[in-house]
């Protein structure tokens, strides 16, 4: 049996338990139709919220691989930043998002130069077995319909062509690239923090032997007042006698 088809059989079971206990404590049965309602209700309305996330997870791969295909075009930073956007909000859906999710976003800061956040991404795609699809034994329910439907594409490629595309080359992408990018990104993290210390040194260095400022003469200080006007006086009285 299929796992979609027995957790249907095991939903269903669920629901006649239910439907029974509330008949053993005497509810109408008015009152069980009311409430099946909106259980349903709630149940569909939270499916095509799941999907049309879903749906926004995979258009982001299709733009995430038109951006890094080796192709003539040149792409704003702006429209990358755009789609970086994008792929960050899956986060707040899906908090294990899938390995090829964060080597997508991963790729896509290295396009922009964005280095240190290529590191973080891809550091954890290749080295944390906590993103390694062979050691997931406990998915989220998002990545559980993420796995559902993306099986669904790939056994019926005329769904979507374009999305299963995408996955395809990302992946290939991923498996040939991901590890050269890390590491790239690595050494010019590195060189740039190296470069960051030599010119704070070289302005700690210039700041102490910068030579004291020199006093021009009109900068001097000037007598008081009381000097000025007794050597006045002193003058006019001399001149008087």
């Amino acid at each position: 049996m299929r796992s979609n088809n027995k957790r249907l059989v095991q939903k269903s079971i669920a629901l006649v338990v239910i439907v029974a206990i509330l008949q053993l404590v005497g509810v109408s049965p008015m009152m069980m139709f009311f409430a099946t309602g909106i259980i349903f209700l709630v149940w569909m309305l939270n499916h095509r919220s799941m999907t049309r996330e879903l749906e926004h997870i995979f258009n982001f791969y299709v733009a995430a691989d038109s951006i890094l295909r080796d192709d003539d075009r040149r792409w704003y930073a702006f429209e990358v930043v755009e789609v970086i956007d994008e792929g960050e909000r899956a986060f707040d859906f899906m908090p294990d998002c899938p390995a090829l999710h964060l080597f997508a976003l991963g790729a896509l800061y290295h396009r922009i130069g964005k280095y240190d956040i290529t590191v973080e991404y891809l550091g954890r795609v290749l080295e944390d077995e906590a993103y390694d699809e062979r050691q997931n034994v406990a998915p989220s329910p998002q990545l559980r319909r993420y796995v559902s439907m993306l099986r669904r594409l790939e056994g019926n490629p005329s769904i979507a062509p374009q999305k299963l595309a995408a996955v395809r080359n990302l992946e290939r992408m991923r498996r040939k690239q991901a590890s050269q990018l890390l590491q790239e990104s690595r050494l010019l993290v590195k060189n740039n923090s190296e470069e960051s210390k030599k010119d704070s040194s070289a302005q700690n260095v210039t700041a102490q032997v910068q030579p004291p400022p020199v006093v021009s003469p009109a900068m001097t200080a000037r007598p008081p007042i009381s000097e000025v006007l007794h050597e006045v006086y002193q003058d006019e009285n001399s001149s008087l006698n």
